[in-house]
C-alpha cells in the first residue's frame, strides 16, 4: 500500500490514505518519491480552477529513487537517482518535432489505474501525481540525476526551474544587453531571474510586493527590485528604461491583472512572456489597438517550452557549475505528514518554493 495525499473536494484539505498501484509495465516506472515542491498550478487545481472531477492526486514536481521497471524500459534502472516532470511526451508528434514537448499531441499513456481501499479510482492529475510515498510515471517524464544532487533541490528542476530557464532561452530568446522585468518572483519567476542573468540580459526588474524576497534576488541577478505597494511599477520601469519601456516582460503571476499591468511596461515591438497558468475563467481586458498599433507581443507558455533531455541536464551542469542557485530558492521545507501546512504557505507572498520530503 502506498500513503497518498488525495483531494476528495476542491479546496478542502487533502485526505491522507492508503491507495494501490498496479505494477510497473511496459513503459512505467515505480518510484519512491523523496521530495516534492508545491507548485501554484497544483493549488490553482486543487481549489477548482481548471475544473476535473475529485477524487484526484496532485502533485508534478518531485525527485525520487526508481524502484521497479516495465519490461519496455530502456533509459533507466532499478534504483536510479531521478527528476519526475509532467511533460509525458511521445517524441514523434508536430510539437515534439518543433521542440515543444510540453504540449505533446499524443503522449503516451501508461497502466496508472490507481485505487482506494473501497477499489475505486484515484486519477493522477497531470500524468504525476506525486503526493505519495510511491508514484508511476512513464519513462519519458523522468530525467536522471547524479548521487551528488540533493532530492530537494532535484524536485524544483522538474516544473520551476525549466519553466522559468525556458521561458527567457527558449521562449523569449533573451540577448545580452536586453532589458526586462519579471512579473512574480515566486517558483517560475525567480528563475527566470537566473536565466535573464545568465543570457546577459542588461535589466533585470523584479517586481513583487514581498519585501523579503528582495536580497535574494538581487543576489541571482536583479538589478532592481520593485515593490508594487511601496511604488508604482510602470513609473520605476520608465525610470530605467529613460522612458522607452522594456524589450520584454516575464509574467510569472496566473492572474489576468499581472498581464494586463505588463502591456505599458514594453516598448513598441517589445514581447510579453506569460509563464504562470491563471484559472480557467480569469479574463484579461486589453487594448488590442495598443498591441495592434505598437506591434507589441504576449505570448503564451507551457513549462517554458522546455525539452527536458536536453534542458534538465544543462541545469544540472549550470548548478555544478556555481552558476544555477537552488537551495537558496527554497524558502520552507515541510515533512510530508505536514502537507496540507506546506500547501497553506505556499500560498503566502512570502514563499518562494515550499518543498516536502518523504
Amino acid at each position: 500500500m502506498t500513503r497518498a495525499a488525495i483531494c476528495r473536494d476542491f479546496g478542502a484539505p487533502l485526505s491522507f490514505e492508503n491507495i494501490t498501484l498496479p505494477p510497473a509495465s511496459g513503459h512505467a516506472m515505480k518510484v519512491k518519491v523523496e521530495a516534492c515542491a508545491i507548485c501554484h498550478s497544483d493549488i490553482t487545481y486543487m481549489k477548482g480552477g481548471w475544473g476535473g472531477t475529485p477524487p484526484l492526486l496532485f502533485g508534478h514536481e518531485a525527485a525520487g529513487t526508481i524502484l521497479d521497471i516495465g519490461d519496455d524500459v530502456t533509459g533507466f534502472s532499478v534504483g536510479d537517482r531521478i527528476v519526475v516532470t509532467l511533460m509525458r511526451s511521445c517524441g514523434t508528434c508536430p510539437s515534439c518535432g518543433d521542440d515543444l514537448e510540453a504540449i505533446c499531441a499524443t503522449p503516451p499513456s501508461i497502466d496508472d489505474a490507481l485505487t482506494d481501499d473501497n477499489n475505486a479510482a484515484i486519477v493522477p492529475a497531470m500524468n504525476t501525481g506525486t503526493f505519495a510515498d510511491e508514484v508511476l510515471v512513464h519513462e519519458r517524464q523522468c530525467i536522471a540525476i547524479p548521487d551528488s544532487l540533493d532530492f530537494a533541490e532535484a524536485a524544483l528542476l522538474g516544473c520551476g526551474v525549466i519553466t522559468g530557464f525556458g521561458s527567457v532561452m527558449r521562449v523569449g530568446q533573451v540577448q545580452a544587453g536586453d532589458t526586462l522585468a519579471v512579473i512574480g518572483v515566486g517558483g517560475i519567476g525567480i528563475n527566470a531571474v537566473q536565466a535573464a542573468r545568465l543570457a546577459g540580459a542588461g535589466t533585470i526588474m523584479a517586481i513583487d510586493t514581498a519585501h523579503d524576497k528582495a536580497d535574494l534576488v538581487r543576489d541571482i541577478g536583479a538589478t532592481h527590485f520593485v515593490n508594487p505597494l511601496d511604488e508604482n511599477a510602470l513609473d520605476a520601469v520608465m525610470a530605467a528604461t529613460d522612458s522607452k519601456g522594456l524589450d520584454y516582460v516575464f509574467v510569472g503571476v496566473g492572474a489576468s491583472k499581472a498581464i494586463e499591468s505588463a502591456i505599458p511596461m514594453i516598448r513598441p515591438g517589445g514581447k510579453i512572456i506569460v509563464m504562470g497558468m491563471p484559472r480557467s475563467d480569469d479574463l484579461a481586458t486589453i487594448d488590442m489597438s495598443e498591441v495592434a498599433g505598437s506591434a507589441k507581443s504576449i505570448i503564451g507558455t507551457k513549462m517554458g517550452s522546455s525539452m527536458i533531455r536536453d534542458d534538465i541536464p544543462a541545469l544540472i551542469a549550470h548548478h555544478q557549475n556555481g552558476d544555477l542557485e537552488l537551495s537558496r530558492l527554497i524558502s520552507h521545507r515541510y515533512d510530508f505528514a505536514d502537507l496540507n501546512d506546506a500547501i497553506d504557505m505556499a500560498m503566502s507572498p512570502q514563499s518562494s518554493r515550499v518543498v516536502v520530503t518523504f
